[in-house]
């Protein structure tokens, strides 16, 4: 008998919702998430939570969703053929913030569960997450504060396991076309099952508990800082590359507008409210927007 405890796995993610929602409302201290629920005769449901336009949080999102189908999309079927034809469930938080203030970074975290299905074999489950963070104008002791609380949330599950995850961050938050990392990275895991389901589920909670401890802080310590139209531009231009991995590369939104059972607005939620491409643009030496691509676009140990 397959021990997995979905229930218990969704009532964890809908109070992560609300703890997150609460924690950003409070930095925020002007704008409230309004929420908007969504179910489907078939398909699942979802509660969709977005803010905006706050003092702080230009736009963000935070999601939950528990979906189903009947045949699983090739963006899950790619690393396991044998799920091919099978069906599937799969929840999870999702959520990504953009701040006005170009001093205050992108962040982005999501923790998720999957269960697939096949007649004639066992039922295949997992769980994944992570989160990143994206500065435009980067301090070292925010990028320091962020690697410690990530690196601090895998302590108890062995030696390697912020090694190996941190890692696997900064391989995947990768955009090749443009050959630099979309950010300093964070906490990247996937397919998480050979621990057995308790442990598994107990680490997922452990990333999505320390994600506001990781985040709120640099917030707080960014977020009225002065800026000038040029700093906004640069901003915008940098948000042209969040939104290039989103859309191009990004596993997650790629199951989700291959699924067929996502919601589209929600899938949609993580891209950025302003966003410049310019054509063959590049930093002033010695500026500060230079000193983002030489000091902090590529993998580095923060801690």
């Amino acid at each position: 008998m397959l021990d997995v405890d979905t229930q218990a796995v969704k009532n964890y993610l809908l109070q992560l919702q609300n703890n997150i929602c609460e924690g950003l409302e409070q930095v925020d201290g002007k704008a409230s998430f309004r929420e908007d629920r969504w179910d489907r005769e078939k398909g699942g449901s979802g509660k969709t939570r977005v803010i905006g336009d706050g003092a702080v949080i230009e736009k963000g999102g935070v999601n939950f969703s528990h979906v189903f189908g009947d045949s699983l999309p090739a963006a899950a079927t790619e690393l396991r053929p044998e799920l091919v034809g099978g069906t599937f469930q799969a929840m999870g938080v999702s959520l990504v913030i953009h701040p006005e203030n170009p001093y205050c970074p992108t962040s982005h975290a999501n923790v998720r569960f999957f269960i697939a299905e096949k007649e004639g074999i066992e039922p295949v489950w997992w769980f994944g997450g992570g989160y990143d963070l994206t500065p435009y104008y980067a301090f070292d002791e925010d990028c320091i504060h962020w690697h410690q609380t990530a690196k601090k949330c895998c302590e108890p599950f062995g030696e390697s396991v912020h090694t190996k995850y941190k890692k696997w961050c900064d391989e995947y938050f990768y955009l090749p076309h443009r050959k630099e990392t979309r950010g300093i990275g964070g906490l990247f895991f996937d397919d998480l099952n050979e621990w057995g389901f308790e442990k598994s589920f107990a680490f997922m909670q452990s990333v999505g508990n320390s994600f506001l401890e990781a985040y709120l802080p640099i917030i707080e310590r960014r977020k009225n800082m002065p800026f000038t139209e040029n700093e906004q531009f640069f901003q915008q231009y940098r948000r042209g590359r969040y939104a290039e991995f989103n859309l191009a590369i990004d596993r997650g939104t790629i199951f989700g507008l291959q699924s067929g059972v996502g919601r589209i607005e929600s899938i949609l939620m993580s891209l950025p409210p302003q966003v410049r491409w310019i054509y063959d643009w590049h930093p002033e030496p010695g500026s500060a927007e230079e000193k983002l691509y030489t000091d902090y676009l590529s993998p580095r140990d923060w801690v």
